[in-house]
């Protein structure tokens, strides 16, 4: 049995050159992807026949990389189109990404490091970006940090730190269930999903999530949050914390953040402020005084996949007192080894194994400099100010929102119509500017009313493709009213 011979395989290629030739061949084709995606339409839809030839079982036997790779190219590449790569994609809060990210990516594969911490170059990479993110936003230099992959990570972990801080209880130990007080936590009503589902999974419960209404601006009321706290603390509840928008997905809004921190120091709750792709109003001298207050938070969450243009995903959470964040999530079991000796990652959030996030934003900000990135906020911005323009001076469209930032809300007008039937109206119009290769914008609500939606966070835009826009809506405005009044 000793002498034996044991085949035993392996995932590496059988010949490196021949997988060199192929890598080549790859970057080369997907670097021709990017660099012509104005040439195509931002979205193309797959039809069911596509996804039917496309869903097999999964291969029992090899098929070889080449297949493989030619495959991606069929179903995958020919029919993506451009999405959220297109200059013309202002859908949702969504990044562009960059040819240059996306090489970064291919590095920190390539590597394949994990990072729950430890004396390695990632892990100090880091480091090193986290102290670099504690500058730009104000906060001190014994903050703690952790990259993790978005925004909704990022206000959960915020959140956690926030109730475990606050709740006056070992949180960890006893539970949620063990608070001697229902804990009460605040936003406006136009505060993202991200944070219901954190006081979900965090077992404080949606009715303890007190949303407050808001001004015609869409900014959080400051005095009907302070009656509501008040009312609370009477009804015998524990407020802990006051969420913060800087930069709402809705209308583009920035809360008074510098109201929101004198309103918790007074009481003695947390600041969080969800600076999902707003927290970067920072980095422009135009936009910065929409930031003012940040940086008195005692967390902050943050997108760089938004507003920073990097490739999906990567996001931030920040906090002000390092041992509140270590607290609520530190464990160092016997398994973790010599880990035992030294605060890790992981002893910041909720992932173990972590993913070398670092690399692409490190490369980034020393190939661009924040000055730049700084200069396309603000072009952003210009350019919603300038489509905004555009829509006061067409008949046709209305404004529903102030443009605070990036963010413009508007729709169709068609005097008499409805209400009801305007709204239906209008949310047919993204799918028809979709369909017809122009753009891909969204629809939301705004008092009731349908709003057509332009967020503007690409780096890829020029004020000619906001031109076209208007161009294509008032078509589809004039044919869909022309069909309108064909009908018997």
């Amino acid at each position: 049995m000793a002498n034996e011979r044991r085949f035993e395989e392996t995932l590496d290629p059988e010949n490196w050159e021949d997988l060199k030739v192929l890598g080549h061949k790859m970057v080369d084709d997907m670097m021709d992807y990017l660099a012509t995606v104005r040439q195509r339409p931002p979205a193309k839809p797959v039809s069911a026949e596509l996804v039917n030839k496309f869903m097999q079982p999964p291969p029992m036997d090899p098929q070889g990389i080449e297949k493989a790779y030619n495959d991606f190219q069929s179903y995958v590449l020919t029919n993506h189109m451009g999405l959220n790569t297109h200059p013309r994609f202002w859908g949702w809060v969504v990044g562009t990404g960059t040819a240059q990210g996306a090489l970064a990516e291919m590095l920190a594969a390539g590597i394949n490091f994990n990072m729950p911490g430890g004396p390695f170059m990632p892990v100090i990479m880091e480091t090193q970006v986290l102290e670099w993110f504690k500058g730009i936003f104000g906060f001190p230099k014994e903050a703690s940090g952790l990259l993790v992959g978005g925004g909704s990570e990022a206000g959960l972990l915020g959140i956690a730190v926030a109730r475990n801080t606050k709740a006056g209880f070992d949180v960890r130990k006893h539970g949620q269930a063990a608070a001697p007080k229902r804990m009460v936590i605040y936003g406006s009503a136009e505060t993202h999903v991200a944070i219901d589902k954190a006081v979900q999974l965090l077992g404080i419960g949606e009715e303890n999530y007190h949303k407050i209404p808001v001004d015609d601006d869409y900014k959080i009321r400051v005095d009907l949050l302070e009656a509501a706290i008040e009312k609370d603390k009477t009804d015998g509840n524990h407020p802990f914390c006051i969420v913060g928008n800087a930069g709402t997905t809705n209308t583009g809004s920035f809360d008074d953040l510098n109201a929101l921190a004198d309103i918790c120091q007074r009481n003695g709750i947390w600041f969080h402020v969800d600076g999902a792709f707003g927290a970067w109003a920072a980095i422009s001298a135009d936009t910065k005084h929409l930031i003012k207050g940040m940086d008195r938070a005692d967390s902050l969450a943050f997108d760089l996949h938004k507003w920073m243009y990097m490739p999906f995903e990567v996001a931030c959470v920040l906090v002000r007192r390092e041992e509140d964040h270590f607290k609520t999530f530190a464990e160092h079991p016997d398994y973790f080894g010599a880990s035992n000796t030294m605060k890790m990652r992981t002893d910041y959030g909720i992932q173990v194994s972590r993913y070398f996030r670092s690399l692409k934003v490190w490369m980034s900000l020393k190939e661009h400099g924040l000055n730049k990135y700084g200069r396309l906020i603000q072009q952003n911005c210009d350019q919603a100010r300038y489509f905004a323009d555009l829509v006061k001076a067409s008949p046709e469209l209305e404004l529903l929102a102030p443009v605070a930032s990036n963010v413009v809300c508007f729709r169709y007008r068609v005097p008499g119509l409805p209400e009801e039937a305007l709204n239906e109206f209008n949310s047919k119009i993204p799918m028809m500017l979709m369909g017809m290769g122009v753009a891909m914008i969204s629809d939301t609500k705004l008092k009731g009313k349908v709003a057509l939606r332009v967020c503007i966070v690409n780096h890829r835009s020029r004020r000619e493709d906001f031109d076209l826009l208007l161009m294509k809506l008032k078509e589809i405005g004039s044919m869909m009213l022309q069909k309108m009044s064909q009908k018997p």
